[in-house]
Protein backbone atom coordinates (compact mmCIF):
# COMPACT_ATOMS: atom_id res chain seq x y z
CA UNK A 1 0.00 0.00 0.00
CA UNK A 2 2.06 2.70 -1.22
CA UNK A 3 -0.32 5.18 -1.38
CA UNK A 4 0.13 8.91 -0.04
CA UNK A 5 -2.30 11.09 1.47
CA UNK A 6 -2.39 14.70 1.84
CA UNK A 7 -2.77 16.02 5.16
CA UNK A 8 -4.70 19.57 5.41
CA UNK A 9 -4.74 21.80 9.03
CA UNK A 10 -7.60 22.49 10.25
CA UNK A 11 -7.74 25.74 7.99
CA UNK A 12 -7.66 23.74 4.93
CA UNK A 13 -3.82 24.25 4.15
CA UNK A 14 -1.87 21.72 2.71
CA UNK A 15 0.25 20.01 5.82
CA UNK A 16 1.87 17.25 4.68
CA UNK A 17 1.69 13.99 3.47
CA UNK A 18 1.57 10.86 5.24
CA UNK A 19 0.22 7.10 4.59
CA UNK A 20 -2.87 5.05 4.19
CA UNK A 21 -2.73 3.30 7.42
CA UNK A 22 -1.62 7.11 9.44
CA UNK A 23 -4.29 8.59 7.98
CA UNK A 24 -7.09 5.76 8.49
CA UNK A 25 -5.66 5.93 11.73
CA UNK A 26 -6.09 9.68 12.37
CA UNK A 27 -9.77 9.48 10.76
CA UNK A 28 -10.86 6.42 13.08
CA UNK A 29 -9.63 8.23 16.15
CA UNK A 30 -11.55 11.25 15.59
CA UNK A 31 -8.71 13.40 15.24
CA UNK A 32 -9.42 13.94 11.67
CA UNK A 33 -12.15 14.50 9.01
CA UNK A 34 -12.09 12.35 5.66
CA UNK A 35 -12.17 15.34 2.83
CA UNK A 36 -12.00 13.05 -0.33
CA UNK A 37 -11.67 9.49 -0.72
CA UNK A 38 -10.52 7.24 -3.72
CA UNK A 39 -12.95 5.68 -6.02
CA UNK A 40 -13.20 2.28 -6.27
CA UNK A 41 -10.97 1.28 -3.36
CA UNK A 42 -11.20 0.88 -0.11
CA UNK A 43 -10.06 -0.93 3.57
CA UNK A 44 -11.23 -3.57 4.24
CA UNK A 45 -11.87 -5.67 7.75
CA UNK A 46 -13.31 -9.24 8.41
CA UNK A 47 -16.75 -7.66 8.33
CA UNK A 48 -16.58 -4.02 7.43
CA UNK A 49 -15.17 -1.54 4.72
CA UNK A 50 -14.00 1.86 4.95
CA UNK A 51 -12.99 4.72 2.63
CA UNK A 52 -9.70 4.84 1.61
CA UNK A 53 -8.90 8.46 2.27
CA UNK A 54 -6.95 10.99 0.04
CA UNK A 55 -7.34 13.92 1.87
CA UNK A 56 -7.66 14.32 5.41
CA UNK A 57 -8.01 17.63 7.35
CA UNK A 58 -7.40 17.62 10.98
CA UNK A 59 -9.13 19.16 13.81
CA UNK A 60 -7.20 21.27 15.89
CA UNK A 61 -5.29 23.50 14.13
CA UNK A 62 -1.56 22.40 13.80
CA UNK A 63 1.05 26.11 14.40
CA UNK A 64 4.07 25.54 12.09
CA UNK A 65 6.34 28.44 12.75
CA UNK A 66 8.07 27.71 9.80
CA UNK A 67 6.83 25.26 6.65
CA UNK A 68 9.28 25.30 3.84
CA UNK A 69 11.32 22.93 1.96
CA UNK A 70 14.35 21.49 3.82
CA UNK A 71 17.62 21.73 1.71
CA UNK A 72 18.56 18.39 0.78
CA UNK A 73 20.16 16.58 -1.99
CA UNK A 74 17.52 14.58 -2.63
CA UNK A 75 15.05 17.80 -2.97
CA UNK A 76 17.42 19.33 -5.40
CA UNK A 77 17.46 16.52 -7.66
CA UNK A 78 13.47 16.52 -7.72
CA UNK A 79 13.51 20.15 -8.14
CA UNK A 80 15.60 20.06 -10.94
CA UNK A 81 13.67 16.90 -12.40
CA UNK A 82 16.57 14.64 -11.91
CA UNK A 83 18.73 15.80 -15.09
CA UNK A 84 22.06 17.82 -15.42
CA UNK A 85 20.71 21.40 -15.75
CA UNK A 86 23.58 22.16 -18.45
CA UNK A 87 23.41 19.36 -20.74
CA UNK A 88 20.09 17.43 -19.76
CA UNK A 89 21.94 13.78 -18.93
CA UNK A 90 20.20 12.26 -16.22
CA UNK A 91 23.37 10.13 -15.61
CA UNK A 92 25.85 10.22 -12.55
CA UNK A 93 24.28 13.50 -11.24
CA UNK A 94 26.26 15.54 -8.05
CA UNK A 95 25.18 18.67 -6.72
CA UNK A 96 27.15 22.00 -8.42
CA UNK A 97 27.50 25.08 -6.31
CA UNK A 98 26.99 27.80 -9.69
CA UNK A 99 29.52 29.92 -7.88
CA UNK A 100 32.05 28.07 -6.15
CA UNK A 101 32.18 27.67 -2.60
CA UNK A 102 36.04 28.85 -3.03
CA UNK A 103 34.86 32.15 -4.56
CA UNK A 104 32.43 32.80 -1.87
CA UNK A 105 29.50 30.66 -3.00
CA UNK A 106 26.95 29.66 -0.55
CA UNK A 107 24.64 26.22 0.28
CA UNK A 108 21.65 27.06 -0.39
CA UNK A 109 18.11 27.14 -3.19
CA UNK A 110 19.38 29.75 -5.38
CA UNK A 111 23.49 28.41 -5.63
CA UNK A 112 22.85 25.12 -6.05
CA UNK A 113 21.75 22.91 -8.94
CA UNK A 114 21.83 19.37 -10.63
CA UNK A 115 24.81 18.63 -12.88
CA UNK A 116 26.15 15.61 -13.81
CA UNK A 117 30.25 14.71 -13.33
CA UNK A 118 31.28 15.51 -16.74
CA UNK A 119 29.87 19.20 -16.55
CA UNK A 120 30.76 19.87 -12.90
CA UNK A 121 34.20 18.50 -13.89
CA UNK A 122 34.05 20.44 -16.86
CA UNK A 123 32.66 24.06 -15.21
CA UNK A 124 35.86 23.19 -12.61
CA UNK A 125 36.06 26.54 -10.34
CA UNK A 126 34.21 28.81 -12.68
CA UNK A 127 31.31 30.34 -13.23
CA UNK A 128 28.86 29.02 -15.59
CA UNK A 129 30.04 32.21 -17.93
CA UNK A 130 33.00 31.80 -17.19
CA UNK A 131 33.01 28.12 -18.69
CA UNK A 132 30.81 29.24 -21.36
CA UNK A 133 28.02 26.70 -20.19
CA UNK A 134 24.60 27.73 -20.14
CA UNK A 135 22.21 26.69 -17.37
CA UNK A 136 18.81 25.09 -18.47
CA UNK A 137 17.01 26.68 -15.39
CA UNK A 138 18.03 29.33 -12.76
CA UNK A 139 17.79 27.98 -9.36
CA UNK A 140 15.35 29.06 -6.69
CA UNK A 141 14.37 28.12 -3.70
CA UNK A 142 10.64 26.29 -4.22
CA UNK A 143 7.94 27.12 -1.45
CA UNK A 144 6.28 23.89 0.34
CA UNK A 145 2.93 24.02 -1.85
CA UNK A 146 4.88 24.28 -4.78
CA UNK A 147 7.07 21.47 -3.50
CA UNK A 148 4.27 19.49 -2.91
CA UNK A 149 2.23 20.15 -6.18
CA UNK A 150 5.10 19.84 -8.49
CA UNK A 151 8.19 17.71 -7.20
CA UNK A 152 6.68 15.19 -5.02
CA UNK A 153 6.33 12.64 -7.01
CA UNK A 154 2.88 11.37 -5.25
CA UNK A 155 0.06 13.14 -6.54
CA UNK A 156 -3.79 12.44 -6.29
CA UNK A 157 -5.95 14.76 -8.27
CA UNK A 158 -8.22 15.22 -5.56
CA UNK A 159 -5.57 17.20 -3.79
CA UNK A 160 -5.02 19.94 -6.21
CA UNK A 161 -8.07 22.21 -4.98
CA UNK A 162 -5.44 22.22 -1.79
CA UNK A 163 -2.62 22.75 -3.85
CA UNK A 164 -2.76 26.37 -4.31
CA UNK A 165 -1.81 29.21 -2.97
CA UNK A 166 -4.67 32.01 -1.43
CA UNK A 167 -3.55 33.64 -3.83
CA UNK A 168 -4.33 31.85 -6.91
CA UNK A 169 -7.53 30.71 -5.64
CA UNK A 170 -8.78 34.11 -5.48
CA UNK A 171 -7.06 35.14 -8.29
CA UNK A 172 -8.96 31.75 -10.68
Amino acid sequence: MGRKVLVLNQDYSALSICSVPKAFLLVYLSKAELVAEAEALALRTIDKEYPMPTVIRLHRYVHLPYKGVMLTRQNIFKRDGHHCQYCGTSDELTLDHVMPKSRGGKTNWDNLITACKRCNSRKGDFTPEEANMKMRHKPFKPSFIVFLREFSGVLDDSWMPFLTSKRERIYD
